[in-house]
């Protein structure tokens, strides 16, 4: 059974299914329309403001399109040593990353936004996590990345999926290391009515 109903159009702009299963867990009604940005790091741009100026960019692109409808979009980056880990675009950057991961603590961010181009509503922030993954060698990573299952995601594991097996601990929001903050995302929500709880009937 739903636990929220859809009272507005919503879309969600991302072409991660990560982030529409989520939603849809929860029973939210959206559409998904893939936004296409340039997500080249600014000079000097902190991984805070480059997540939010992201999930921003995104939101506002899908919505000016779509002046009616509200838009919720995102954006996840892995953060080791200062640095920001984002897609890897080959294998070998695939196995550089979990290397740098293996045996260590990481920070997970993701940015979110809900904008609404007619109301002239947009609401942006972001939330940390906290992830440690176990110790592993060289063919722990190979074996993984062999799965195909890095490719498309911030520093290189889905901890919802097989890379679950590289995760020992998560501090704080396990849905944002999915890759959308859902507690805070459905807060926000909620507040402009544009979900709301379902009432049994």
């Amino acid at each position: 059974m739903a636990m929220f109903t859809t009272i507005q159009p919503l879309i969600l702009a991302s072409g991660s299914p990560r982030r529409r299963e989520l939603l849809a867990g929860l029973g939210i009604d959206f559409t998904v329309t893939v936004p296409e940005v340039d997500e080249s790091l600014l000079e000097h741009e902190d991984n805070r403001d480059y997540v939010k100026r992201l999930a921003r960019l995104k939101g506002e692109v899908i919505g000016l399109n779509h002046t009616s409808s509200w838009v919720v979009a995102a954006d996840t980056v892995v953060i080791v040593d200062g640095l920001l880990l984002t897609k890897p675009d080959t294998e070998e950057e695939a196995l550089v990353m979990l290397m740098q991961l293996a045996g260590r603590e990481h920070q997970v961010r993701t940015g979110y936004c809900l904008y609404h181009s007619e109301r002239s509503f947009c609401a942006v922030d972001s939330v940390l996590s906290t992830v440690r993954f176990k110790s592993f060698g060289l063919d722990w990573a190979k074996s993984y990345v062999q799965t195909g299952e890095p490719m498309d995601k911030a520093g290189g594991y889905g901890i919802q999926d097989r890379g679950g097996v590289l995760v020992e601990a998560v501090e704080g929001s396990y849905s944002n290391v999915v890759g959308l903050p859902l507690a805070e995302v459905v807060e926000l929500l909620c507040s402009q009515q544009v979900v709301t709880p379902a009432t049994v009937k």
